[in-house]
């Protein structure tokens, strides 16, 4: 039995598990979206701040995610087996690209385009809305895209603290050394990255040409 004849034979748990990484990377990316952006926005101005948040951020990014997931189980509210730190950990791991790209797209707004605007007498809240935001939104979306594929993959890894995804599949498939298993869930959450990645270059590719 092939993978494709696994797939078929499996499809209703396939499709649920499909909806569990979906979810999980739904729920991440929200959360580092909510955090990313303003925080990323309000660093701007602040080059040495900046410096030390990005620093953290990169931090975050050498620590292996199996060991990550490992470190949060024993911390109070969010820790445990499941979803919940499996969300905590990839928005962590989701975070640096968002910031990056956030305050790289905001500082190489033209200045002469911002100050135009501050002339026709623009609050800054409206120059950042109406004029910065818009102008760095291709970059934005770079980051974007670059979490969303990132935290499809890392979702994998986190089945193995029982938060379910495509992952149960892979580490069933190691389990039984099975590697027709292990493509029932590898080659899903590839296609789930590559559309993410499409749906997402599509929307930057149109906000460059806006």
């Amino acid at each position: 039995m092939n993978w494709y004849e696994f797939l078929l034979r499996n499809r209703s748990e396939v499709f649920e598990r499909s909806l569990e990484h979906i979810g999980l990377v739904g729920a991440s990316m929200a959360i580092a979206l909510i955090i990313g952006l303003p925080l990323g926005v309000a660093l701007v101005s602040r080059a040495k701040l900046q410096r030390w948040v990005i620093g953290a951020a990169n931090v975050v990014q050498t620590i292996p995610s199996l060991a990550l997931f490992g470190f949060l189980i024993p911390v109070p509210w969010i820790g445990g087996i499941g979803a919940s730190t499996a969300i905590v950990a990839l928005s962590l791991y989701a975070l640096l690209p968002i910031l990056r790209n956030t305050c790289t797209g905001i500082a190489e707004v033209d200045p002469a385009v911002v100050e135009s605007a501050r002339g026709m007498g623009m609050t800054p809240w409206q120059v950042l809305w109406q004029v910065q935001l818009p102008l760095a939104a291709p970059v934005l979306l770079a980051g974007i895209r670059v979490s969303t594929a990132m935290c499809i993959g890392i979702t994998t890894i986190a089945a193995a603290i029982g938060a379910g995804g495509l992952g149960v599949f892979i580490f069933r498939g190691l389990a039984m050394v099975n590697n027709q298993v292990i493509l029932a869930g590898a080659i899903p959450a590839a296609f789930l990255a590559i559309a993410a990645d499409s749906g997402l270059g599509y929307f930057q590719r149109s906000s460059a040409k806006r």
